[in-house]
């Protein structure tokens, strides 16, 4: 059994009980950190990519994410989920096509959104799209997650109400994990939680008052930070940069 075969096993078998913690690293050298605090599991970061090519998040091209994730795939033997965006494409046979050369990298699991810039697809259009990306992981015969997103909370377009009404339909499609970011108060995540049961539900660790034990204690299975350590990361290099040129020294206590 080869090693992305073990990682895509490992991973599935992640979502089958409790709950985990996905750290989001955006470089190779980020993946080595997680490995060493004892991450179980990495996923690929969008707006953490962007950032690091001096972009914004959604100006990454498919062929450059797709080398990203062979990349981070091919660095670690732990299981690698990807941030595959809205699948670039519109039409479900597009996603499909993606998501088809997506396996091909090597990653454990990869989500698929349903916003298109500013804007959520139709429910109907965005249900199949979720529905051939299943398809294209089940013609592949790969042991490949598949994550379906719904960024309306995210994006405040939205209510909670027509969110769960899509994660369900999503999960009826066939993914086998849902996650809505963006959505914050623990009654709303453990309605979501039991409205889409038993299908996985993920939950972004958003704002600082949500924690890990709280979530896992409302049914969630697995927790991400996003572009969270992204952000982290580049203010304080800003923070530093700028107490450096401005004032001439480190910042004070560093």
């Amino acid at each position: 059994m080869n090693s992305i075969t073990t990682a895509r096993e490992r991973f599935r078998a992640l979502h089958e009980r409790g709950c985990f913690v996905l750290a989001n690293p955006w470089d190779i050298g980020g993946v080595r950190r997680a490995e060493k605090l004892g991450y179980q599991a990495i996923a690929s970061t969008s707006a953490g990519l962007a950032w690091s090519l001096g972009r914004e998040d959604g100006e990454v091209t498919r062929d450059e994410v797709l080398a990203h994730l062979a990349a981070l795939s091919h660095s670690t033997a732990l299981p690698v989920n990807a941030d595959f965006e809205g699948g670039f494409a519109e039409q479900p046979e597009g996603v499909a096509e993606n998501v088809r050369l997506a396996i091909g990298t090597g990653v454990a699991g990869l989500s698929i959104e349903d916003r298109r810039g500013i804007d959520l697809y139709p429910i109907g259009l965005a249900t199949e799209r979720i529905r051939a990306a299943r398809q294209a992981i089940d013609r592949s015969g790969e042991n490949v997650l598949l994550v379906g997103r719904s960024e309306g909370l995210l994006l405040g377009n939205t209510t909670i109400d027509t969110t769960v009404e899509r994660l369900i339909a999503y999960a009826a499609a066939g993914a086998d994990c849902v996650y809505a970011p963006g959505i914050r108060a623990i009654a709303d995540i453990r309605a979501l939680v039991a409205a889409v049961a038993p299908t996985p539900v993920n939950v972004l660790l958003i704002d600082p008052a949500m924690s890990v034990p709280e979530l896992a204690a409302a049914g969630v299975r697995r927790v991400s930070v996003g572009g969270g350590f992204a952000k982290a990361a580049w203010a304080a290099y800003e923070q530093a940069a700028r107490s450096v040129i401005e004032d001439g020294h480190w910042p004070r206590g560093s």
